[in-house]
């Protein structure tokens, strides 16, 4: 355990919280705790979940714009049903990204676990564009994503993180009962 890890779990923990609180705070504080744990992971070798933190500053931009965009007079941000036919194209998008990373990966890096580094880090990008997109299902991914991150995260020996991994999971439930009940009726929605 550094104090870059701890910094980078505090700064992680703020920013989930705030996104599952609809702030639109969320997305700076979001993207400082790229920037801490790009180097984290650059140090364990973990490069699939370095380069998804690259990823992850890219669609922090793009859903700040979004949520900025999308906020309503009051300053609250509201959320978007997500389809059968868009969940089914995300799903299969990480699929493919998982395949493809992971093959590159166990090939051509050093990378400590290749392929599960790989799926983890290609689902928590169309997460990601879900949480950008206000689409409370991203919280049900989110949930599975970061359950199995617990299990890697301990066996590489990041305890403190693979602790912040099992509160995000817990928040991710938190989040995603609020952005439901922010749903109300609205029709359309998968999840």
């Amino acid at each position: 355990m550094s104090l870059l890890e701890i910094l980078a779990v505090v700064v992680s923990f703020l920013a989930i919280w705030l996104t599952a609180r609809r702030k639109m705070l969320c997305w700076p504080v979001g993207m400082l705790a790229c920037a801490l744990y790009f180097k984290l992971f650059l140090d364990v070798r973990l490069y699939a979940d370095m380069v998804l933190q690259l990823l992850f500053g890219l669609s922090i931009v793009y859903g700040w714009f979004d949520w900025a965009r999308g906020s309503v007079a009051d300053g609250e941000v509201p959320i978007r049903p997500l389809g059968r036919a868009q969940a089914a194209a995300g799903l299969a998008a990480g699929a493919a990204g998982a395949l493809a990373i992971g093959w590159f990966t166990s090939h051509y890096t050093n990378a400590a676990l290749p392929w599960i580094d790989s799926t983890l880090s290609s689902f928590s990008l169309v997460a990601q564009f879900w949480t950008a997109r206000r689409h409370p299902a991203n919280w049900l991914l989110w949930i599975a994503v970061d359950t199995i991150y617990v299990g890697m995260f301990v066996f590489k020996g990041l305890w403190l993180t693979a602790g912040l991994y099992a509160a995000m999971t817990g928040l991710a439930v938190v989040g995603y009962i609020r952005w439901r009940g922010a749903a109300g009726g609205q029709s359309g929605s998968v999840f």
